[in-house]
């Protein structure tokens, strides 16, 4: 009965979910044109907690996001659900672009918005050229430009903490950006990976103390991926 349940509330959610983001993504797509980008989350915050409610999803806010004038900051999530991108972008009060898999690029409308806004697209499988979109990354921190990663690479299929890449522990080594550890919490149950259904619920994001280069200068690269995955648990407890 559940099971019915979630396949007829996701057949109702899914139209209202892509309409308005037909809608409001066209509108994103025109003002990444003609405004600088800096001013693009004033109108990235509503469009994302519409698109989120339109999906059945009540977002809630715990902790503070980071003062835009701490920039550039390197926002290291769990990765649940096709959601997380949104969820900070609903609450994130500066420009953040990020780092995603280079399939994105393909999706339609999708793919077109996100390679404007500036994400860096990654092929996860070919080192040399993950390197490459990494030291790309690297260079966009050192200008100033605020990125969001997710250390586990790709979404989880279990709920729990996957493994963590390297890749976003050198960018932090390099750069000495300040690193905002983030949790999202209750989002792997309103889209599974492999499940297209919705389930409607109140998902919240979690931000935890921003944590500046000099604290983690000299702490090695494993250390530092422990420091961020204990963090981030703590978040997500």
């Amino acid at each position: 009965m559940i099971g019915i349940f979630k396949t007829i509330i996701s057949i109702i959610l899914w139209p209202l979910f892509m309409t308005t983001f037909l809608f409001t993504g066209s509108i994103l797509y025109v003002l990444i044109m003609l405004l600088p980008k800096k001013y693009l989350h004033y109108f990235l915050r509503p469009m994302s907690r519409l698109l989120l409610l339109s999906a059945g999803q009540y977002l809630k806010t715990k902790g503070t996001p980071p003062d835009p004038s701490g920039e550039p900051y390197l926002y290291m999530i769990n990765h649940e659900s096709m959601f997380d991108h949104f969820m900070l972008g609903a609450t994130c009060t500066h420009y953040v672009t990020g780092v995603g898999a280079y399939e994105q690029l393909k999706y339609p409308l999708y793919g077109a918005i996100v390679k404007k806004y500036g994400m860096i697209p990654i092929v996860r499988k070919e080192l040399g050229q993950a390197i490459h979109s990494l030291n790309k990354a690297e260079d966009a921190i050192r200008d100033g430009i605020s990125f969001l990663i997710s250390p586990e690479g790709t979404r989880t299929l279990s709920r729990e903490l996957g493994p963590f890449k390297k890749g976003p522990f050198h960018v932090s080594k390099n750069t000495g950006v300040t690193i905002v550890p983030v949790g999202l919490i209750g989002v792997f149950d309103a889209k599974k990976k492999f499940d297209w259904r919705l389930k409607p619920g109140i998902i919240t994001i979690h931000y935890g103390e921003p944590i500046m280069g000099d604290k983690y200068k000299n702490l090695s690269l494993e250390e530092l991926q422990s420091l961020i995955r204990t963090k981030i648990t703590e978040l997500i407890s």
